[in-house]
């Protein structure tokens, strides 16, 4: 059985965690199956973004319970490297939140760039609900994105949120209805894909930097360089041609 589907359409790749029997838990297979297909979509230049989602009806279930109760640092090692290895790629990625998403596996949807989820879905940190510290930078994850109360009501105190209410917390930056959930990732992918793929990797890059800036002059002179790069690309050059002959035409 392929446990991980690599679908390819309007230079968006679309990753799909398939083991529905089990939840699309993480497991050694499963992860390498995942860090092949992130290889294949980052050695294709005409692959601009990545969209990651699970069989219906789960996203991913975490990592699997049977081998977390012989887990050493090396076998959570592997199991991190299922969403670390997402998580590293210079291209932008979605995770399109069908489902539940739980422990390990809302690690996987938290070290994507942007997070869409259907209103079925469910993000359950339940770390310390079957006994165990959160890993795999969870808490950092969420922290930095939807803040300390947020995270303390979700990993602490065992709060479920469903795609309204994590796009209420701003875990997520949509919720989609169920049948539009790929459709609205795909879309918001391939914009991304459309622009040139250097671009697009400078420019995520620029965005990940600014965390260690404080200061509007020093953000001014990070995006300097960047900027007139790609002023001297050819891209730029024909695309701004492309733009004054639609202004030219509307005259």
């Amino acid at each position: 059985m392929t446990l991980v589907l690599l679908d390819v359409a309007d230079r968006v790749a679309t990753i799909t965690l398939n083991n529905p029997a089990e939840r699309n838990t993480l497991t050694q297979p499963m992860v390498t199956e995942i860090i092949a297909a992130v290889e294949e979509i980052e050695s294709n230049p005409n692959i601009g973004a990545i969209v990651v989602t699970g069989a219906a009806p789960a996203f991913c279930a975490g990592a699997n319970l049977g081998n977390l109760m012989e887990s050493t640092p090396e076998s959570l090692g592997t199991i991190y490297e299922g969403f670390l290895r997402i998580a590293r790629s210079p291209l932008p990625t979605i995770a399109a939140v069908n489902g539940a998403a739980v422990g390990a596996g809302m690690n996987l949807a938290l070290g994507c760039d942007v997070r869409l989820a259907a209103r079925r879905a469910k993000f359950d940190t339940r770390f310390l609900q079957i006994g165990i510290h959160p890993g795999g930078g969870h808490t950092w994850m969420f922290r930095r994105i939807a803040g300390p109360q947020a995270t303390m009501a979700a990993v602490v105190f065992g709060e479920v949120l469903d795609g309204a209410e994590a796009e209420r917390i701003g875990l997520v930056h949509r919720c989609v209805d169920d049948d539009a959930l790929l459709d609205a990732a795909h879309a918001m992918a391939a914009r991304a894909a459309d622009a040139p793929r250097e671009l697009v990797i400078a420019t995520k890059q620029t965005i990940k930097d600014m965390a260690d800036i404080d200061a509007h002059p020093s953000a001014v002179e990070r995006e300097l360089e960047p900027q007139l790069w790609s002023t001297r690309q050819p891209w730029f050059a024909e695309r701004i041609a492309k733009l004054q002959s639609q202004i030219s035409s509307k005259k």
